[in-house]
């Protein structure tokens, strides 16, 4: 390997060290200032955004599995900002809707980093989009990520 190479490669990791490093500081942050998870926070969101939904609907939007799902509904329920209400026509289904008090916090958590990070992506000019895309599909290939979508997001949190 070219040291030129070498160095350029160093950078490349460390960027994505970084990358990730920020998520991670954001969630923690999450966690520290409104008492929520990552995947606890984007129930709040999808709920607000889209209305009542099956946990069945959530667990496949989240790319979590029903176990998980489960578990992050009851601690949200625990919590005060989520109940289950059984569907009419259907009792087999409960659908996720928000308490009053889970509505209003939805609506003041903060845009978690991949938010802001889509609005700075927009501004973009699409020869530089088309220019990421390549080399993230790049990257994700080099370190073999078969596999990596069917990962739970609080496998990947």
């Amino acid at each position: 390997m070219a040291p030129n190479n070498e160095d350029v490669i160093k950078d490349i990791v460390e960027s994505i060290r970084r990358l990730v490093r920020a998520e991670y500081l954001d969630s923690q942050k999450m966690s520290k200032q409104y008492g929520l998870t990552g995947p606890q926070s984007l129930v709040l969101r999808l709920l607000i955004k889209k209305g009542a939904l099956s946990s069945a609907d959530l667990s496949r939007q989240m790319y979590v599995t029903p176990s998980n799902i489960t578990g992050i509904i009851d601690r949200l329920e625990k919590k005060g900002l989520v109940e289950r209400i059984r569907k009419q026509g259907d009792r087999r289904v409960a659908l996720i809707t928000l308490t009053p008090s889970g509505q209003k916090l939805g609506q003041t958590i903060p845009d978690p980093i991949e938010k802001r990070f889509v609005n700075q992506l927009a501004d973009l000019e699409p020869e530089h989009l088309q220019i990421l895309a390549m080399a993230m599909n790049q990257i994700l290939n080099l370190i073999d990520t078969r596999g990596a979508d069917e990962t739970t997001l609080e496998e990947r949190l």
